[in-house]
């Protein structure tokens, strides 16, 4: 049986107004940078919650929401992740890894020490539900999964920025320790792992850029 329908909220605005809040937040995300050096110094909870709840928000296939946010705030369960992450790091940069993919990180200046995990006050883990379970506990297929992820977690990255929060997107490889460590279900793997907090006193970010508009949009 259909949903039932309400009314879409929709506020139509203005076009000087549209083109001011687009060109605000066209400024407001070109200041987002990737920050790898974390101040231990505790977030606003409700910050996090809040920007985790936008997140929610983000449209899925079938409305399935495919997704779970682990936020990690204990001490020695970050700890543990950290141990996880730098053993498979180290496996990556001692020989998993491409020479031609260590070659593109090179820029970046990142290793296998991932201190971002012990620091960041708050550690987002986003785990993706490869499948649903019903009240039985049987399979209940999920549709672009990644898909609907992706979407939710740029939406997350937004919203702790907007929020003046600093973050890192790091996806260490193999992940399957994060389900282990986190006790998470059978259904879930992990996505990404997102640490959230100030940027540290001394924290440098590379001089890069983005690519130009003409680089990426093609009108027809």
């Amino acid at each position: 049986m259909p949903a039932p329908h309400v009314p879409l909220a929709f506020e139509r605005l203005p076009e000087e107004e549209m083109r001011r809040r687009s060109q605000a937040f066209l400024e407001l995300m070109r200041r987002r940078r990737t920050v790898r050096e974390f101040s231990t110094e505790p977030v606003p909870w409700e910050v996090v919650e809040n920007a985790i709840c936008v997140a929610g928000t983000a449209p899925s296939d079938a409305n399935q929401q495919p997704w779970t946010f682990v936020a990690v705030t204990d001490p020695d369960l970050k700890r543990r992740l950290r141990n996880a992450a730098e053993r498979e790091e180290r496996r990556n940069y001692a020989g998993r890894m491409s020479e031609e993919w260590l070659r593109a990180l090179e820029p970046l200046g990142t290793d296998e020490h991932k201190s971002h995990i012990t620091d960041a006050p708050v550690v987002v883990v986003v785990f993706e539900r490869a499948y649903g379970l019903g009240p039985d506990g049987s399979k209940v297929k999920h549709y672009y999964v990644r898909e609907s992820v992706g979407i939710a977690v740029g939406l997350l990255l937004a919203a702790l920025h907007d929020a003046g929060l600093a973050t890192l997107t790091h996806t260490p490889s193999p992940m399957g320790f994060l389900r282990e460590l986190l006790e998470r279900p059978e259904n879930e793997r992990a996505y990404v792992v997102i640490p959230v907090g100030y940027p540290a006193d001394d924290a440098t970010v590379p001089e890069i850029g983005k690519k130009a508009l003409d680089e990426i949009l093609v009108r027809r």
